[in-house]
Parts: C-alpha cells; structure tokens; sequence
C-alpha cells in the first residue's frame, strides 16, 4: 500500500444513464507511483482516468487528492486541473498558436506567471522533452508523436503534483509510440506520479509500480506488473491476455 496517497477513490460509482460505468471504485496511488490502467474496451478505464480531475462527474463515492475532496467547480477546479496534468489521446493543441505558445498559454492564465518567464519554462520542458527546435512551429506542421510531446511538455509546464494519461499513443502511428513512451519512461524514473490508461504492454510491464486490470466497470485485480502478467489471478484477465500476448 502507498505510504504517502496522493489520489485516493473510495466507493466510487458513475452511470451513462442505466449503463453502470464504473462500479464501487476503489484505488490509491501514492506519491511517485507510476499505476498502469488496462483491460478491454468499455470497461471503464478511461472514465475513471477522467474522474480524477473531474472532467467526469461521479454518481456517488468520493475522490481525494493529496488529502482534499476533488473541488465541484469554479476557480478551486482550474486549480485542482492545473494540480492533476491531462493528456488525452486527441493532443488538443491550439492550431493557430505556436508550439512555444501552447506550451506558455495556461503557465499564464492560471499560473499567472510572467510571459518572460512562462517562455522561459516552455523552452526548458520542449528541450527536456526532444523538441527545442521545434519551439516556433505550428501543431499542425509536427508529427502526431511530436504534438503529443508537446502536450506532455504542456501539462508539466503546470509543475502538476499528478499527471493523467488517456491512451496517449492510440491515435499514433506505430513508429510514433515509442517517441512518446520514452518521455513517459523518463518521467516514471524521475518519480512523477502517474496514472496512464494504455493498451501498450511493454510499458506496463517496464514502467508500471502496479497493473490495475478493468473489465465491466469494476477493479478485477491491483497488482505488480510482473504478478500480474505471469500470474493473473481472475478469468477475465487471464482471457484478455492470452488475447493480446499471443500478437
């Protein structure tokens, strides 16, 4: 168990609806935990990811981070966003501002940083994560392996205390996943805190503390990567990756 929890759901439950999404959620990630999310599709994987800095409301249960209840809306909310990073599967880059200026933007609005020095940070982090030449492009003038790294460079230009992951390589070309996996890696080593919902074993295995394996909504099993893949415990864990592991 984490000494130090900096998310922490308890009891959570969410509906679309009738569709029960997520079922009696119960987790916890410790500070400098990296915890990998995987299982089928529709199991609920990317609905919790995105419970935790409330872009999805819950139905019941409730949601702490680094000790506090998840604020409703509001000032308290863009702060809590700005405390828990998000990279979405879809970059989400504004087209028409520079890469330099995605990166800047939100350093200013909601850090209410200096542009000088907001400039100064976005260059550091586009560096640290492979593209400080790449500083004046357009979004639309990088690959989709760069444009995500830009929007990793982005959330941790809010220096987060967490950063969230929703598939961030599924809409990438296969000789792109591996670009983007790397600053993940990095990032693990260095001790950020990360949830990351991927379908991407070999992360899993390399870059994961726990393997949190979902099927119809529910927490099947919370374990160690390599527990969990030389020794699933349940059915459905055992069947999705027979499925995946034999490709």
């Amino acid at each position: 168990m984490a000494v130090d929890p900096l998310i922490e759901l308890r009891d959570v439950n969410k509906y679309y609806g009738e569709l029960h999404v997520l079922q009696d959620i119960n987790l916890t990630v410790g500070k400098g935990e990296v915890v990998v999310v995987i299982g089928p599709s529709g199991s609920g994987k990317s609905t919790l990811c995105r419970t935790i800095n409330r872009l999805e409301t819950i139905q019941s249960g409730n949601i702490r981070l680094d000790g506090q209840p998840l604020p409703a809306e509001g000032r308290a909310l863009a702060q809590l966003r700005a405390e828990v990073g998000m990279v979405f599967q879809s970059f989400n880059l504004f087209a028409h501002k520079t890469v330099l200026q995605n990166v800047s933007l939100a350093q200013i609005k909601v850090r209410g940083r200096k542009r000088d020095d907001a400039d100064k940070r976005s260059h550091e982090l586009l560096d640290r994560v492979g593209l400080a030449s790449q500083a004046a492009k357009f979004p639309a003038q990088l690959s989709g392996g760069q444009q995500q790294r830009v929007a990793i460079a982005r959330a941790l230009a809010m220096d987060p205390k967490a950063l969230l992951f929703d598939e961030p390589t599924s809409a990438l070309d296969p000789e792109m996943i591996n670009e983007v996996l790397e600053v993940m890696r990095q990032l693990a080593r260095e001790g950020m805190t990360m949830v990351v919902v991927t379908h991407e074993m070999g992360f899993a295995r390399s870059a994961a503390n726990r393997v949190v394996f979902m099927a119809d909504g529910r927490i099947v099993e919370d374990r160690t990567p390599e527990d969990f893949f030389t020794n699933p415990h349940s059915e459905r864990a055992k069947d999705f990756l027979s499925k995946i592991l034999k490709h």
